[in-house]
């Protein structure tokens, strides 16, 4: 029999029941997920796919201290339950005392739904959304544009038990779709993209009109030096900067004096003002439409997530408050070691901007650039959180209060954390995409940024 043909719930306490270990945590993952894609205007594919994760975290305690040991595979059999459990158990007796040892989480009330079935997705997430994406299709061919894109849902219900008496349930829907429009000879390219729990608040023909409008655009080329242009960063660009720096806060690094965040001299830059707009990033496991686990789900151990806290409170928590940095990310073990708080990072992030449109600022611009998208993001240096990486899929001159054309991609050399200080204006917040990250991270609402020195250090030949 295999253990699919279990519950999820059934699964995770008979894990628990094999184990021998001093402590035992499990993590059974049930994923559901449901694609369309599309080329030249006509859907070309679509698909649904069922799979079930199975992690088995073992604890043993030692003279030295608590060791642990983690195994995860997919499609276990009932057969391949024990083998998997003692697995985990000679992992934890053959390493060495774990450094982010705490005691297994306890006292958390079992969440009232973790016998129910697991949540599934299927085709019919696009019930509407389909026919709506066909009569863009019918649009687009009558105004020469070629669409090409796809879109995902994935449905993945968390279950977590642990032998301390944790039983704790999540359902996290994600939903991603991009969508490219091409010029019949491929000369001109534009992105769009949306996040969505559901599909029922995106609209293809908004987004093909918009995609329209920068094809339009893309008519009149001009060709610019590498140089620090007044750009308009759109909430995807800033998702993509700020998702970067989220994943660089760890707050022991930053008190070992290994980042950005580090403070001269030794501690933290806590407490530092980041920024003078009153700007603030959060996370929040119950933003609507942005909402994710309230409680930690780590699969395996690093800087800033530790296997031990699994089951652990993720609060909704300010990271830069009102331009001021309040807090960097720390589990129990990091929080004990530099005296900060303990601040899990939930799985969304959110900057609190203005109240003007895009478009609004956009019509202020004397001279300056309009971004697409980023893509090819990489660290240069930790000290300073510099990134490099590359435009995409259209930067636009604005001229006049008005876009004018658009120009040659760029690299660019930014940190998003000087990047912050030097933002002049910001726009209104909303739901956004972000291009590079889509694939880890997608639950972000960003504001478009005015920066007055973006650095374009060199030309791109990208497209």
């Amino acid at each position: 029999m295999s253990v699919r043909s279990n519950k999820p719930h059934e699964i995770v306490e008979q894990a628990l029941a094999l184990s021998r270990a001093d402590g035992c945590l499990v993590i059974a993952d049930e994923t559901s997920t449901a694609n369309l894609r599309w080329a030249g205007n006509a859907l070309t594919t679509n698909g649904v796919t069922r799979g079930r994760g199975l992690t088995v975290i073992a604890t043993v305690d030692g003279q030295q201290g608590t060791a642990s040991g983690v195994v995860s595979r997919s499609a276990v059999t009932a057969d391949e339950l024990e083998p998997l459990v003692r697995a985990a158990e000679a992992a934890a007796r053959g390493a060495g005392p774990a450094e982010d040892a705490q005691p297994l989480v306890t006292d958390v009330a079992a969440a009232p739904d973790f016998t129910d079935a697991p949540a599934e997705t299927s085709s019919a997430v696009f019930a509407d959304f389909a026919p709506a994406l066909g009569d863009a299709f019918a649009r687009a061919r009558a105004g020469g544009r070629e669409l090409y894109g796809f879109a995902n849902h994935e449905m993945v219900s968390t279950y977590l038990g642990t032998s301390t008496g944790l039983r704790l349930r999540h359902d996290q829907p994600t939903g991603t779709l991009e969508l490219n429009a091409k010029s019949p000879d491929r000369t001109r390219s534009a992105w769009a993209g949306r996040s969505t729990r559901d599909f029922k608040d995106v609209d293809p023909a908004a987004l093909d009109a918009e995609l329209a409008v920068r094809l339009d655009w893309a008519k009149r080329r001009v060709e610019l030096p590498a140089g620090r242009y007044e750009t308009l960063l759109p909430p995807t660009a800033v998702a993509d900067l700020l998702i970067y720096q989220l994943w660089s806060a760890s707050g022991r690094d930053a008190a070992e004096g290994r980042t950005v965040f580090s403070r001269p001299g030794g501690g933290t830059r806590i407490g530092e003002r980041l920024s003078e707009l009153p700007l603030t990033l959060r996370s929040d496991p119950d933003e609507p439409g942005l909402e994710c686990a309230p409680f930690v789900i780590a699969h395996s151990s690093n800087g800033d997530r530790s296997v031990f806290d699994n089951g652990l409170a993720a609060p909704a928590t300010d990271w830069i408050e009102r331009g001021t940095l309040r807090n960097l990310t720390t589990t129990r073990h990091s929080a004990a070691l530099t005296g900060l708080p303990v601040t899990p990072a939930a799985d969304n992030l959110i900057l609190d901007g203005g109240n003007r449109s895009l478009d609004e600022m956009v019509a202020d611009t004397e001279h300056g650039l309009l971004l697409t998208c980023l893509w090819y993001i990489r660290e240069v240096d930790p000290a300073t959180l510099l990134l490099t990486g590359l435009t995409r899929d259209g930067v636009y001159l604005v001229e006049g209060g008005e876009v004018t054309g658009q120009v040659n991609n760029f690299r660019f050399n930014e940190s998003p954390v000087d990047l912050l200080r030097r933002t002049i204006e910001a726009g209104r917040t909303e739901k956004t995409l972000p291009r590079e990250w889509g694939d880890w991270f997608t639950r972000a609402a960003m504001p478009p940024l005015r920066v007055p020195d973006f650095n374009m250090s060199s030309v791109s030949q990208g497209v």
